[in-house]
C-alpha cells in the first residue's frame, strides 16, 4: 500500500521554515558566517586597525605605569566623549593607591584631564581624579551610559566594580552625572567569578535587559584562598531586569577551541548594528618572553619596580556574539591589533584595548589600546578603522562568489558598504529560498558598482526597489572582483 507524501512535505516544509532567519532591516557584517551557505573564491578577511597618535598619557603621580582598564563612552546628549581608568603608580591591586581617573573629549581624538576638584591627592585637588580611597573598587571601575527607556536620571550611569574575597565581587554602582556614584546596596550583586579584571557591562536594546561579561577561568578556582585557578581566562556572561538580581552566570561558548587566555572581553553592542556584540579582547601570551637583550637592558629600570613585565606578551583579538546568545564566533584568530615594531609593546599586559568602539568621523570609528604597560612610557594610542570595517567579504582580482542562507528581510532597497578597485565590481542577484533567480534581480539585470562608500544603494535594471520581495524568504547572491564588502541592511 502506497503512503501519503503529505506528512513528508509539511515535515520538510517545517524545516525550511527553521531555518530562514529575519534580519528585518538590521545591518548585518561580515563577522560571522550565520548568514553564508557557500563561498567559491571569496572568504571573509579581518582587517586591522590604523594607528592614530597618542590619546592620553599616562604621566600623572596619580595615574603611573600601571594605568589601565579603560572605558571609552560616547555622550551623545551632552556631544562629548568620556574615558574611565584606573589610575595605579605601583600600589598593590586592590588597595587605596589605586584611584580612578577621568578625561574627555569633544571629537574623540584630542583629549583633556580636567581638574575635578574631587580628591585631594599630594594635597591638592587640582586633579583628574573621579574616585579616591574606594578600594577595591576603583582596581576595575567599568561604567556605562543607562540608555533603558525610562530608567530615572539618578541613574543614568551604572558601573560594576569590585574583586572577590573581602568585596565579595561585583558591586552595582550608580551616578546621574558619572561623576558621584553610590552603591545600590551593599551586597555584591555577581559574586561567582575570578574578578581580577575589566568587567563590563550594558544595557541590551536587543535583549531588553542588562548583560555583563565577566572573567573566569575555564576549570574555576581549585583552591580561593591561595588563589589557584585552572584552565584558561575566559568569560562569562549573566543578565538581568533591573541591575540588581542577575541570573546565575553561564560560561561562553566558542567556535574554537579555548586555549587562549582572554584576559578582558571587552564586549559591547556594536553602535552601528546593535544585534551584534563586538569583542576587542586582549590575549595573554604568559611565559612567552620575546625580548632580545638589547631591548631588556633599555627596559632595565622600569623591570625593577615590574619583574614580570619581560616574561608575557600580548596583543588584541576580535570576538563576536549575537545578542541572547552565550556562544562567541572565532572567525579570524588572527591578532587584530599587534603589539608592532616598538619593543615596549612586547612586555607583560601591554596592548589591552579599552572597552568601547566610538563613530570619530562620517566614515570613521576609533578604539583605543594601552601601550607600554608597566613602564615609566605607558600611555593610550588611538586607532582607527573604517566604519563597519572590523571584516569583509573578499575577493581578488580572480573573482569569487558567496550565496547566502535563505532570510527575510523589511525594507525598500539593499545598502552596501563597499570598497572596490578600479578594476573591480560588486553585483548581487536575488533568488529564491531554493536558489532559483528571481526575475528581474538575476545577475544579468545588476547593475554592478565599482565604487568605495560607506552607503551605496545597488540596483538593477528596472531599478533599486525591493519592496515586493520584504517579508519572503530570499537568498542573496554576491559576485564580487577586487573588492571588498563590509555590511548590508535593507531600507
Amino acid at each position: 500500500m502506497r503512503r501519503s507524501l503529505l506528512p513528508f512535505l509539511f515535515l520538510c516544509a517545517s524545516i525550511a521554515s527553521a531555518e530562514v532567519t529575519s534580519i528585518g532591516s538590521r545591518r548585518e557584517l561580515f563577522v560571522d558566517k550565520l548568514l553564508i551557505d557557500q563561498m567559491q573564491g571569496a572568504t571573509l578577511r579581518l582587517h586591522h586597525p590604523e594607528e592614530a597618535g597618542i590619546a592620553v598619557k599616562f604621566d600623572q603621580p596619580w595615574e603611573g605605569r600601571f594605568s589601565a582598564y579603560i572605558t571609552v563612552i560616547h555622550n551623545d546628549e551632552a556631544n562629548k566623549f568620556q574615558m574611565y581608568y584606573r589610575g595605579n603608580a605601583g600600589f598593590k591591586d586592590g588597595t587605596s593607591g589605586e584611584v580612578t581617573c577621568y578625561a574627555e573629549s569633544a571629537d574623540g581624538k584630542t583629549w583633556v584631564k580636567p581638574k575635578l576638584g574631587l580628591h585631594e591627592i599630594n594635597g591638592s585637588k587640582d586633579n583628574n581624579v573621579m574616585l579616591a580611597n574606594l578600594a577595591p573598587y576603583t582596581h576595575n571601575f567599568a561604567p556605562f551610559i543607562d540608555r533603558r527607556p525610562g530608567v530615572p536620571k539618578e541613574q543614568r550611569y551604572k558601573a560594576l566594580a569590585g574583586l572577590g574575597g573581602k568585596s565579595g565581587g561585583l558591586s552595582a554602582f550608580v551616578s546621574a552625572d558619572g561623576m558621584h556614584w553610590q552603591k545600590m546596596q551593599d551586597a555584591a550583586v555577581i559574586t561567582k567569578g575570578a574578578f581580577d579584571s575589566q568587567n563590563v557591562s550594558f544595557w541590551s536594546e536587543a535583549e531588553q535587559c542588562y548583560v555583563a561579561y565577566f572573567r573566569v577561568f575555564t576549570a574555576g578556582i581549585i583552591d580561593e584562598k591561595n588563589w589557584k585557578p585552572k584552565g584558561v581566562r575566559w568569560v562569562s556572561r549573566a543578565t538581568s531586569k533591573d541591575f540588581l538580581t542577575w541570573t546565575d552566570a553561564v560560561q561562553m561558548t566558542c567556535d574554537q577551541p579555548l586555549v587562549d587566555h582572554i584576559y578582558i572581553s571587552q564586549t559591547n553592542p556594536y553602535f552601528n548594528a546593535p544585534h551584534l556584540y563586538i569583542s576587542t579582547a586582549a590575549r595573554f601570551m604568559p611565559g612567552k618572553d620575546v625580548l632580545d637583550d638589547q631591548a631588556k637592558k633599555y627596559l632595565a629600570e622600569d623591570t625593577k619596580a615590574y619583574p614580570a613585565l619581560i616574561k608575557d606578551c600580548s596583543e588584541a583579538v576580535l570576538m563576536t556574539s549575537r545578542a541572547g546568545t552565550t556562544a562567541y564566533n572565532r572567525s579570524f584568530m588572527e591578532g587584530f591589533v599587534r603589539p608592532g615594531l616598538h619593543f615596549r609593546n612586547w612586555t607583560s599586559r601591554s596592548n589591552y584595548p579599552a572597552c568601547g568602539l566610538v563613530q570619530t568621523g562620517k566614515s570613521e570609528m576609533s578604539l583605543y589600546v594601552e601601550r607600554h604597560y608597566g613602564q615609566s612610557t605607558a600611555l593610550l594610542q588611538r586607532f582607527t578603522l573604517r566604519l563597519d570595517g572590523f571584516a569583509s567579504l573578499h575577493a581578488d582580482y580572480a573573482g569569487g562568489e558567496m550565496t547566502t542562507k535563505p532570510f527575510t528581510f523589511t525594507g525598500k532597497a539593499l545598502h552596501l558598504n563597499l570598497s572596490t578597485g578600479a578594476a573591480g565590481s560588486v553585483a548581487v542577484e536575488i533568488q529564491d529560498a531554493e536558489g532559483k533567480p528571481l526575475p528581474g534581480f538575476t545577475l544579468d539585470d545588476c547593475k554592478a558598482l565599482s565604487y568605495d562608500d560607506i552607503d551605496r544603494v545597488i540596483g538593477w535594471k528596472t531599478g533599486n526597489d525591493v519592496s515586493a520581495l520584504a517579508g519572503k524568504p530570499v537568498r542573496l547572491r554576491w559576485v564580487l572582483k577586487d573588492a571588498d564588502v563590509f555590511s548590508f541592511r535593507f531600507e
